[in-house]
């Protein structure tokens, strides 16, 4: 039987235990869930920010060094911390063995994400490059880089948390569901 950190493939009835209350009733209680809710968030974040440093450094790497423009460069940085991030949270934060599925999946995903992030990116890197400092100053690119990288990657997070975790990684492969 799995343990509760075993992930997608624990069944609610394996991880919920009986717990008596204070009046001497008894309910249901789901704390490995919670825990492994809780593992598979840290996980997902420190992913998430060794993914960011791939996808960050290459977009200034991209643009300060070789003069990219700032949309191609955050699609090829995309791209690589994308490919970081799956590698990384397919094997350790769900623990999940391969499956075409669940990279077809992913990939859709991917897709959308891409998306909505180069196209938020895109959208506010010009709009905070026109915003000046205290002292009239336009904002320095690796400050408007930040700016826009940050909000851009937030949201793309948030989503991809969301939805790896209860549609792509929840998946199960007609072996594990017994038919």
């Amino acid at each position: 039987m799995p343990d509760a950190s075993d992930g997608p493939g624990v069944t609610p009835a394996e991880t919920t235990t009986e717990t008596t209350t204070a009046t001497g009733g008894s309910h249901q209680a789901d704390d490995s869930h919670h825990h492994r809710l809780s593992t598979q968030l840290v996980r997902f974040v420190i992913t998430g920010c060794l993914s960011a440093v791939v996808d960050f450094g290459l977009l200034n790497l991209l643009m300060l060094v070789f003069g990219w423009d700032h949309t191609p460069a955050k699609a090829v940085s995309f791209v690589a911390g994308t490919a970081t991030a799956y590698a990384i949270n397919r094997r350790w934060t769900f623990r999940a063995e391969a499956s075409t599925k669940r990279f077809l999946a992913t990939m859709i995903l991917y897709g959308i994400t891409f998306v909505v992030q180069v196209g938020l990116y895109a959208v506010l890197f010009p709009l905070f490059s026109q915003l000046n400092t205290p002292d009239g100053a336009a904002l320095p690119v690796p400050v408007v880089n930040v700016i826009a990288f940050v909000i851009a990657q937030g949201v793309a997070t948030t989503a991809n948390f969301i939805v790896q975790r209860t549609v792509i990684f929840r998946l199960q492969h007609p072996e594990e569901s017994g038919r």
